[in-house]
């Protein structure tokens, strides 16, 4: 029987002409490392970002209406040091929300320039 062997990227969205400030908020902000969209796709104006050593990825393309479908819709980044992304973060102004601690898997959220949110996770551990 086939099955799913990872998640390999995720698309948020972002306003038209915003590229700048998702390369400010994912490469400079989150250290994310940029990377290049197929050419089939460059007329898109995407910009792509590798999430990790594993191959994920996160695709942010351009949405002219922005419309969420759910104020809790998110991605989830696992960083290896919750404390120094929140460090980070607040040093660049970001604004933070904390939520209902789950054990061995400390968490924050924040909004991306376009106002996705994002879950920032470390796992220490099994969770209860």
């Amino acid at each position: 029987m086939p099955s799913v062997m990872r998640l390999q990227h995720v698309s948020v969205p972002m306003p038209p002409g915003s590229q700048e400030q998702a390369r400010q908020f994912y490469g400079e902000v989150l250290g994310m490392q940029e990377k290049s969209p197929p050419s089939q796709l460059a007329q898109q104006q995407l910009v792509w970002f590798n999430a990790g050593d594993g191959g994920q990825e996160v695709h942010v393309f351009t949405d002219d209406q922005l419309e969420s479908k759910s104020v809790e819709q998110h991605l989830c980044l696992q960083v290896d040091s919750l404390s120094e992304y929140r460090l980070r973060l607040a040093e660049n102004g970001i604004a933070i929300r904390e939520s209902t601690p789950i054990t061995g898997r400390p968490r924050l959220f924040v909004r991306d320039p376009f106002e996705n949110l994002i879950e920032i996770t470390e796992v220490l551990g099994e969770y209860d």
